[in-house]
């Protein structure tokens, strides 16, 4: 399973890296493609963005699916292949619509994330498989530390370069998946694939049959939402609060995924082996209340990378209710839980965006009361909801 895991390490790191790789890019080629000035293409690609999440939302259910149906080698090599082949088309996009082509592609194929979560279930027992998610995760961190400085340096010959890297980076990563990586679902725990559960509502009612299923769910949901303010305006606040550069935020971004990185892919397994994943998770989602009043109400740069340290130990909630989630699931539903939760961490991809963004805008424009920090107070909010949503569920069904 080593070998495995580390060919579902090197997958999910590319899914995510692609992702990063692109992004210094996009400006310059909306302004190309489209002849906008900055301000709109900005709105563009938010909506590129959106379009993105969506086709996550909806597809990582059918993903979890046929992977439980033909299991996980034949779908997460079919989806590395086909994203590679979809970024090297959009390295010849002529024009807008064949770009957001593109994305709503990479967003159906990047939804592979299930499936190689499901692997974990499928080949390693309940009580280890918190640090086995964790490195998954941790790797996904090193993608979106990593896949901005690549695609920035690539970008530096042309704003087309770095999607030729990422389907470089597909291309190669499947020609190594399919000489090293084994399928870790055996035909006699397949299922027949369900279209009334390939999908986001049929496999969250599925999955919501177990209380502590659902409470986790519940959880993630709250706490991947009170993130999307460090996604989305993070740039923004530092400029406004602190006057950082470019290089500045780059930097913060860059530390801050080290941190997450080092969170779930070296501590989360031992957290879990000592304390047990029901403590670790509550207790380390609670560590993003005074994370995100510090970020709040930051008064130097220096408070704010405190709020950094502070939060990077919620990295440890994740992986923990992972375990337990997996644990509680049947067999030859590892994939459809893996979808569900990504459907979930999709969704708060698209709405929250829009609402952290335009928090931001309401207290840092001219008029009214001046407050950068004022999505971080809505963020502390959810996820203390979080804090208390998980807490509950675990009292009351942890032993279930």
């Amino acid at each position: 399973m080593n070998r495995n895991l580390a060919v579902l390490a090197m997958i999910v790191f590319i899914d995510t890296a692609g992702i990063g790789l692109i992004v210094p890019v996009m400006p310059s080629l909306i302004h190309g493609l489209t002849g906008e000035g900055i301000g709109h293409a900005a709105e563009i690609g938010g909506w590129l963005l959106f379009a993105y999440a969506a086709m996550q939302f909806l597809f990582a259910p059918v993903i979890g699916g046929l992977s439980d149906r033909f299991g996980r080698r034949p779908v997460l090599l079919a989806t590395l292949a086909l994203l590679g082949v979809d970024y090297a088309l959009m390295a010849f996009a002529p024009t807008l619509a064949w770009l957001f082509a593109g994305r709503l592609i990479s967003g159906v194929m990047g939804a592979s994330w299930a499936a190689a979560n499901s692997c974990i279930a499928d080949s390693i027992p309940p009580d280890r498989r918190g640090a086995a998610f964790g490195l998954l995760g941790a790797a996904g961190a090193a993608g979106f530390v990593l896949g901005p400085a690549i695609g920035g340096l690539a970008g530096q010959f042309g704003d087309r370069v770095p999607f030729v890297v990422a389907a470089a980076l597909c291309i190669g990563g499947t020609a190594i998946g399919l000489a090293l990586f084994r399928e870790t679902l055996p035909a006699s725990r397949r299922r027949p694939f369900d279209p009334l559960r390939a999908n986001p509502l049929g496999s969250m009612a599925r999955m919501a049959r177990v209380p502590v299923v659902l409470g986790c769910l519940i959880t993630v949901f709250f706490m991947q939402l009170a993130s999307q303010a460090q996604l989305s305006v993070w740039a923004y606040y530092g400029t406004a609060s602190f006057g950082w550069s470019p290089l500045v935020i780059g930097m913060t971004v860059t530390f801050f995924g080290l941190l997450l990185g080092l969170a779930q892919g070296v501590f989360a397994g031992r957290a879990i082996a000592r304390f047990g994943p029901v403590r670790t998770a509550t207790i380390s989602l609670m560590f993003g209340v005074p994370c995100f009043l510090l970020l709040a109400f930051a008064p130097t740069t220096g408070v704010a990378i405190a709020g950094i340290v502070v939060g990077s130990v919620t990295g440890l909630c994740f992986p923990a209710m992972q375990q337990l989630m997996s644990a509680r699931t049947e067999e030859d539903a590892q994939g459809e839980l893996q979808g569900a939760i990504a459907s979930t961490i999709s969704l708060t991809a698209i709405i929250g965006p829009p609402m952290m963004t335009g928090v931001f805008a309401r207290y840092a424009d001219a008029e009214g009361p001046y407050f950068p920090g004022a999505p971080f107070i809505l963020s502390m909010i959810l996820i203390a909801v979080a804090a208390i949503i998980l807490t509950v569920t675990l009292h009351r069904h942890a032993g279930d």
